[in-house]
């Protein structure tokens, strides 16, 4: 018998298994080659601060934590300047979607698409009708999941003050 899979808000108990996560794809994203995440972002009080804001998620399997995603209905400043390309609603209210990962046992059973698509059902019903998320160019996984979703590749974002912080924006627009 199968076990039940849903998400809910993270809470500041979950925080460690969050970081655990956390930690655990950012070794993913060095052995793939990226240098994503590589320098302490996010921190562990980047995802307390995601979790006293209501925005950190959990992907329940049963009892078990197995990922997690941040989704920021009012948007992120890093979003609202964009290079090499131009947003479809620039000027309109947008969401963002960041810090999806999945735990190391849980990978290869398409726990990060039901995590996407339920933060998307999530914005639509706060009213999100625009969303936003970038990732690293060699961030594969991340580029694949965003097109399958029907996000579109706008240009690019800085996400931190140095050009390492360069990251592939996609948008998606809901009606």
């Amino acid at each position: 018998m199968g076990e039940p899979i849903y998400m809910r808000k993270a809470t500041l108990d979950d925080l460690d298994a969050v970081y655990e996560i956390i930690e655990n794809a950012r070794q993913l994203l060095k052995e793939d080659g990226s240098d994503q995440w590589q320098h302490g972002y996010p921190s562990k009080l980047s995802m307390q601060q995601d979790i006293e804001a209501d925005s950190c998620y959990l992907l329940m399997y049963g009892e078990k934590i197995v990922g997690t995603g941040t989704l920021m209905p009012q948007g992120d400043t890093h979003y609202a300047y964009i290079v090499d390309g131009k947003w479809n609603h620039a000027g309109h209210p947008f969401g963002t979607i960041n810090r999806i990962a999945i735990a190391s046992g849980y990978r290869g059973k398409h726990f990060a698409r039901i995590i996407i698509s339920t933060l998307i059902s999530i914005a639509y019903g706060k009213g999100v009708r625009d969303l936003r998320i970038s990732t690293h160019e060699k961030n594969k996984r991340v580029h694949n999941l965003v097109l399958d979703y029907g996000f579109v590749q706008r240009g690019k974002v800085f996400t931190g003050p140095s050009d390492d912080d360069l990251r592939v924006a996609y948008e998606l627009n809901l009606e």
